[in-house]
């Protein structure tokens, strides 16, 4: 339960990071934070029983640069929703394809990248979408820099989380 992941929030409320609970109870044993979503249970130690926080929210303000995403497999991923961009089946097991093939002048870019899964990727090959007659279900773009970025896998299992994640 202490390695458990905690929202943190800024006092604007506005997402910063994602803690343990282990940390985010050092914060509010200090005074530095305020529970505003719980019920996972309590900790106990030799002193008293602390509620275990799910959503915590910093109660001074965190000025932050805003922080460009980096091209990554796993940001295209997330960015496509685990979902092949030529024929939507949602899957783990995705490749990075690039829609104008990079031996065509083809950028290694947000704009020119896509997930798509082993099979469609093998039946693309080194053509564009219109010649291998593959259109793509959604045009690849640059994500929103919203500053912060939720893994899926903790969306799933958290949902008291959605109402303080921008959409």
């Amino acid at each position: 339960m202490v390695n458990s992941p905690v929202l943190v929030l800024n006092q604007n409320y506005e997402p910063l990071n994602i803690c343990r609970v282990r940390r985010a109870i050092i914060l509010l044993f200090r005074g530095k934070a305020e529970v505003l979503e719980n019920g996972r249970g309590n900790l106990h130690s030799v002193d008293g029983v602390f509620d275990i926080p799910s959503v915590i929210r910093l109660v001074y303000f965190i000025r932050r640069p805003r922080q460009q995403r980096k091209l990554t497999k796993l940001e295209v991923f997330n960015r496509d929703q685990y979902v092949c961009q030529y024929c939507g089946r949602e899957s783990k097991e995705l490749t990075l394809d690039h829609v104008t093939p990079r031996r065509r002048g083809g950028e290694h870019s947000w704009e020119n990248m896509v997930s798509a899964c082993i099979p469609c990727n093998r039946r693309k090959a080194g053509r564009t979408p219109i010649e291998a007659g593959m259109p793509l279900l959604r045009q690849p773009r640059l994500p929103h820099n919203d500053g912060f970025y939720v893994p899926f896998q903790y969306l799933r299992v958290h949902t008291e989380w959605q109402k303080y994640l921008p959409q």
